[in-house]
């Protein structure tokens, strides 16, 4: 159970998330190592319970899970799920998770291969009535179908860059900070290729006229030009470290260690807590956008639980969701229906800052954005360079 989360972001309970983590097995090879058996909740027992298994970051506490359960009529056993994809989808595919949870919640790009393996059940958007209110640009993330069905709803959308302190690093603009010599040994990266790949392969197409075409889905040349790139970058020092996980990437910003590297926004928040004056910064190259789909596993529908699970996803739109995943995470639900929710309830939650916070991350996606995908054509051999630059 993933219930612990409190208010704020104390890094002990983000220890274990590594929210876009390096998929390191295949799902049908050497990814059913992976799949193990899985710390179960107790079983959903009505139809009127949903066991949702997502990212720990999309949880909003017992008290939370309570008033959404007022609110929409379903009650939510919640279990994160680490949102290692590879290990995720070899558990669907291969173990047991499709016997356990109902609904699940994962970073986009793995919805076509769960859908064409009868893993995860189209949803019937005629019974989401709120996704009526779903910003539209968010519903043509890419990802979200296959054979025309909507396999994956957008709950959960951000765009992500560079974090830099500012009386060390200055202004940044530009991925291109991670690789100045004047900054070497104080930049660093994450130890995942569904990240670090995408963000250098956006600065070699943007600052240094590289032929690349799509940087979250790179042909085998593409890819080797940009690992060959981050090989050498490692050779010469030029980065502290590659970061695992929420904890560790928080504490090479509160001990400065490192000055600039990318990295998640809530990172940011948290090392402000900590009294870090760091800032999350605006690249002339363009964003990682990435959102977390809702998925309906298929083993929920055969065991009558569609209508609940529609009803959830409704209720994730409601408002209350939003409203307090963003007060919780800085996080944002796509839809214009958090503002309504925080007027009407303004004991609660601050209208302003919600508007506010729907509006920093617009502002986000006005911009250059550049999906993030984890699954590409390719994605095997990502694996295999990740490994050679990690032996470098």
């Amino acid at each position: 159970m993933a219930h612990s989360i409190g208010n704020g972001f104390p890094p002990g309970v983000f220890s274990q998330l590594t929210r876009r983590q390096l998929v390191q097995n295949g799902v049908f090879g050497a990814g059913a190592l992976a799949v193990g058996s899985l710390g179960l909740p107790r079983a959903a027992r009505a139809l009127d319970e949903i066991n949702f298994w997502a990212t720990g970051t999309l949880d909003i506490g017992d008290d939370g899970w309570r008033t959404f359960a007022y609110d929409s009529g379903v009650k939510v056993e919640f279990t994160d799920n680490g949102n290692d994809p590879g290990p995720v989808v070899a558990k669907l595919a291969a173990g047991n998770a499709n016997d356990i949870y109902d609904v699940a919640g994962l970073q986009g790009g793995s919805e076509k291969e769960l859908a064409r393996r009868g893993l995860i059940a189209p949803w019937d958007i005629s019974q989401i009535q709120n996704y009526a209110s779903v910003w539209q640009w968010a519903k043509d993330i890419p990802y979200l179908t296959h054979d025309g069905k909507a396999y994956g709803i957008p709950t959960v959308i951000n765009a992500d860059s560079i974090i830099a302190i500012r009386d060390k690093a200055g202004s940044v603009d530009s991925y291109g900070a991670i690789f100045d010599p004047k900054l070497k040994g104080k930049t660093a990266m994450e130890d995942a290729w569904i990240n670090s790949v995408i963000f250098t392969a956006i600065y070699l197409k943007n600052s240094e006229n590289a032929k690349i075409a799509e940087p979250g889905n790179l042909t085998a040349d593409e890819l080797g030009l940009v690992m060959e790139f981050l090989i050498k970058h490692k050779r010469d020092r030029q980065f502290r470290t590659f970061w695992n996980g929420w904890e560790q990437g928080l504490q090479l910003l509160a001990n400065q260690e490192v000055w600039v590297m990318t990295g998640w926004e809530p990172i940011v928040y948290a090392a402000r807590m900590r009294g870090v004056d760091c800032y999350y910064a605006v690249p002339r190259e363009g964003y990682e956008g990435w959102a977390n789909n809702t998925i309906l596993l298929k083993s929920a529908v055969v065991r009558g639980r569609t209508k609940a699970a529609h009803q959830l996803v409704n209720a994730l739109f409601s408002g209350f969701y939003g409203c307090k995943l963003g007060l919780l995470r800085g996080y944002v639900v796509p839809t214009d229906n958090n503002v309504a929710y925080a007027t009407a309830h303004a004991n609660a939650f601050d209208p302003a800052g919600v508007r506010k916070l729907a509006d920093h991350v617009k502002q986000k996606f006005a911009g250059k954005i550049y999906w993030q995908n984890t699954r590409p054509d390719n994605f095997q051999l990502y694996e295999t360079w990740w490994q050679r630059l990690r032996n470098a």
